[in-house]
């Protein structure tokens, strides 16, 4: 494990408590910070030298929790040592340098995974399987609110900051991924710290889904929520109510009759209301950090790419890009690139 800092301690303990691991070191530029948390887990080789992980044959795998910013240059050198990476959110610091993280993991017959946690709570599992199931039916629309007080970052706004866990799960649960065909995002800065502490993403999806999705570093109350919208049902993820995370509401808007009229009928079609009843599925809750080490070892065991593969990451990492391209433009939609879709061609 390279980085011992917010994240690693988590990943450390979840790593020496998988019987599919062996944490054979863990490497810090702070020797001490590493030393804390190997001891906390019971005990693990610590080194500030990341060559030295690279060089060690017995090694087969690194799990880099960094700064974004470092993510890049560590897991290049990890890929041409003939290492399997999983690297936390973002995946990297630019679209750029996600593609070829990806290209490279590509070229040598590796593992890239991008460490997108949320994605494997059991809430959002469930999500993705009603979803495919295709019990809401079309989706038709998401809406995404994560809002807390304080955490403000030093080096990030709150986009990179809070956004990637939201888009990560769009990108997971959505039929196909996360596909935007423009960005526009509209950011606030009223401590006057440089960069925004509020914002704003609306995102048309290339099925004609529009996707929304608001982040606060300034609210006094905490929120995590997302409704996903579709013809037949709607679903509520909520993560901060443990008796109710997920929600199917049979209530809508009945648009069969007005999708069978012609266009000039449906101009004066009354529009149908469905209010029926809510159901709250049941699941068993674990940390998810478990299952993201575990899905980690499987996609080694198994040579495929892992559910929340390198072009998962990239495609989220497109997304923040445009954002910023957008605010840079005050706000005007800015278009996505294709290094996300020759990212999954290239996976």
């Amino acid at each position: 494990m390279i980085g011992a800092g917010y994240w690693g301690p988590n990943l450390a303990r979840n790593l020496r408590a998988s019987r599919e691991w062996n944490l054979a070191a863990i490497c810090d530029v702070d020797i001490d910070r590493a030393r804390r948390v190997a001891d906390a887990v019971g005990g693990a080789p610590v080194t500030a030298d990341v060559q030295s992980i690279l060089a060690d044959p017995l090694i087969d795998a690194v799990a880099i929790a960094t700064p974004a910013r470092t993510h890049h240059s560590i897991a290049m050198a990890a890929l041409d040592a003939g290492k399997h990476v999983m690297a936390e959110k973002p995946l990297a610091d630019t679209p750029e340098h996600g593609a070829e993280m990806v290209q490279r993991a590509a070229e040598r017959g590796l593992v890239l995974m991008a460490d997108h946690t949320s994605c494997y709570t059991p809430a959002v599992l469930k999500m993705r399987e009603v979803i495919a199931s295709g019990e809401i039916g079309d989706v038709l629309f998401v809406d995404s609110l994560r809002i807390n007080f304080g955490l403000i970052q030093p080096d990030v706004d709150v986009f990179w900051d809070l956004a990637p866990h939201d888009l990560s799960i769009m990108d997971f649960v959505l039929p196909g991924g996360l596909h935007a065909t423009s960005v526009s995002a509209h950011g606030s800065d009223p401590l006057s710290s440089g960069k925004s502490s509020i914002g704003h993403l609306a995102m048309p999806l290339t099925d004609g889904v529009m996707a929304h999705l608001h982040v606060n570093w300034l609210s006094p109350t905490r929120t995590r929520r997302m409704v996903i919208g579709g013809t037949r049902h709607t679903l509520v993820w909520d993560d901060l109510n443990p008796q109710q995370r997920l929600s199917i509401y049979d209530r809508g808007v009945d648009i069969s009759s007005i999708s069978r009229a012609t266009a000039k009928d449906r101009r004066a079609a009354n529009i149908s209301y469905r209010v029926g009843d809510t159901r709250a599925s049941a699941f068993e809750e674990r940390e998810a950090l478990g299952s993201v080490v575990a899905e980690f070892a499987g996609a080694i065991r198994e040579n495929r790419d892992p559910r929340t593969s390198g072009a998962a990451g990239l495609r989220v990492l497109s997304i923040l890009d445009a954002a910023a391209g957008s605010l840079a433009a005050f706000g005007a939609p800015h278009p996505l690139g294709h290094e996300s879709h020759r990212a999954d061609v290239a996976a």
